[in-house]
């Protein structure tokens, strides 16, 4: 039914795997994660809302219809994710979440082992959110004309709320610029894929679509993989997510300063949350952007709300868009 379903059922108990296969087809078809949380109800998302899930896969609201996941189901999916070598996981443990084969990533929550004032893994690992990540092919059609200007890539700053699609967006603005379309050649992308949800990467290689001239750094600090990928690739654009250390910016700038194109995302849900916070208010403030996204749901999750010309700070989009 379901790319995911082969996948991400594979690690988990049986009697879990019969209970979301009873998910009416409805809710189950637009899941977007499964939340798993030793002696507290199977809960999922779907469509933006949240269930809680019975013994018989009917969803509720009220969690005392839940299905209790207790210490024997928590530990049989740490066995089956970690191939019954949880040692062997232990540099994306660290992290907080693995990614499985298809590039579906499963967040972590246990007991934080550190090692030099530094996390070093997770023990007693209790909670999973198992993200179910769907590739839209086509969804940046309708933002690729705010972002290029004539055969130029504009310098992009993505704001959106959690859950509004912006990792979706930024992972077919780069399958598009570097494939190309009507009207322009395809150039030399490179992904910083921090969180590795963008590009999905299952033992270094990227299981979503990226385009045939992306190059991607898995798993790797946004401000020293966009030093080491200008060095390495020679990208003309690099794409990146959820910027806001001020080591972040500092690389920005040196890419911005050596002619790359910056498209990179932040959490908020306009141009003014980012302006509360001070790095990300120096950037926009300095003009690093060509152009600021706003997403939202006016129209639905996914909905171009606002575009703004970063220099200038005026709204250029006369009224909202659904990708």
């Amino acid at each position: 039914m379901c790319s995911w379903l082969d996948v991400i059922l594979n690690v988990m108990p049986q009697e879990i795997q019969n209970i979301i296969l009873s998910i009416p087809r409805d809710v189950l078809i637009s899941l977007e994660e499964i939340r798993i949380r030793e002696n507290r109800p199977l809960a999922v998302i779907s469509s933006g809302k949240n269930y809680y899930i019975g013994e018989d896969g009917s969803p509720c609201s009220s969690p005392n219809n839940g299905y209790i996941i207790i210490n024997e189901h928590t530990q049989r999916i740490v066995q089956l994710i970690s191939n019954y070598s949880i040692y062997a996981l232990e540099d994306e443990l660290s992290n907080g979440y693995i990614t499985l084969k298809g590039g579906f990533r499963v967040g972590l929550a246990g007991q934080t082992v550190l090692e030099g004032g530094r996390i070093k893994t997770l023990k007693y690992i209790n909670s999973f959110n198992f993200r179910i990540s769907r590739e839209i092919k086509g969804v940046a059609n309708r933002v690729m004309p705010f972002i290029i200007e004539g055969h130029e890539v504009m310098h992009t700053l993505i704001i959106s709320p959690p859950g509004m699609g912006k990792t979706t967006l930024l992972r077919d603005i780069a399958r598009q610029l570097s494939n190309g379309f009507r009207n322009f050649n395809g150039v030399k992308v490179s992904i910083v894929d921090e969180r590795s949800e963008i590009s999905g990467c299952y033992k270094g290689v990227p299981q979503n679509d990226i385009g045939y001239q992306t190059d991607v750094l898995d798993a790797c600090p946004k401000a020293e993989g966009i030093m080491m990928i200008i060095r390495s690739m020679s990208p003309n654009v690099i794409i990146t997510d959820e910027i806001g250390r001020e080591e972040d910016m500092d690389a920005i700038e040196e890419a911005l300063n050596g002619g790359v194109k910056i498209i990179t995302s932040a959490h908020g849900s306009d141009v003014g949350d980012v302006l509360k916070r001070p790095i990300l208010k120096q950037v926009v403030d300095r003009g690093f952007f060509d152009r600021i996204l706003v997403l939202g749901n006016s129209r639905g999750i996914g909905t171009l709300e606002k575009v703004y010309d970063g220099r200038e700070r005026t709204q250029i989009l006369s009224s909202p868009i659904k990708l």
